[in-house]
């Protein structure tokens, strides 16, 4: 059963947002989180400063990943916000493989997704990558006053985790972005820091337009 059913509550302000990175350069030689984003990718971040809800943010939190510090920045360099950096916000850790031809990294996806609590090929558990976002965006808003508005800047599938959990839904790839990256979708904080919070709508949008 979703968080809050049968409960008739009012949502708090949608204060927090959740973007992906958007298209990278792929480059099978170097370290997945040392891709950057490619020039399409650069090009539909910084169309997303036209994005009325990107307008009021106060404070900005990405991955230590270089592409989700290159889409971040383009936010905190426009808007004149500090850009806090966290480690511990990157992708679910899938170094034990490298990187994957497209077709067979989608077939170990769906795996990951589809068996939260078993290590596929030695990927980064679901239910630990689940455990690890959410209690990163958790310590961050403890920090950040209620009435400030928070952009965090990650990745498609520890965000699908969060918005999972944000929702009170089983982990799921159907919750995913649609390909490509570069999507985002809004929260309220109570929804995370309250169990019996009503669920968000949590559909995502491209940052593009």
């Amino acid at each position: 059963m979703g968080r809050g059913a049968g409960l008739k509550m009012v949502p708090g302000p949608a204060d927090c947002l959740y973007l992906t990175h958007p298209q990278v350069r792929i480059d099978p030689d170097v370290p997945v989180p040392d891709w950057s984003l490619s020039e399409k990718g650069l090009g539909r971040a910084r169309l997303g400063l036209l994005r009325p809800e990107f307008a009021s943010l106060g404070h900005i939190v990405s991955s230590g990943e270089r592409k989700a510090i290159e889409t971040a920045a383009v936010f905190a360099d426009r808007f004149g916000l500090e850009l806090v950096v966290d480690d511990l916000m990157h992708e679910n850790d899938r170094s034990s493989t490298g990187f994957l031809p497209p077709e067979e990294f989608e077939r170990v996806a769906d795996a990951f997704f589809g068996s939260p609590h078993t290590s596929v090929r030695g990927w980064e558990r679901a239910c630990d990558a689940q455990a690890r976002i959410v209690d990163r965006v958790a310590v961050h808003l403890e920090r950040i006053p209620e009435d400030e508005r928070v952009l965090f800047v990650g990745h498609g599938g520890v965000g699908t985790l969060l918005k999972c959990h944000l929702g009170g839904w089983a982990i799921d790839r159907r919750h995913d972005q649609p390909a490509g990256g570069g999507f985002f979708y809004s929260f309220a904080r109570q929804a995370l820091q309250e169990r019996n919070a009503p669920a968000p709508d949590l559909a995502w949008r491209p940052v593009d337009r």
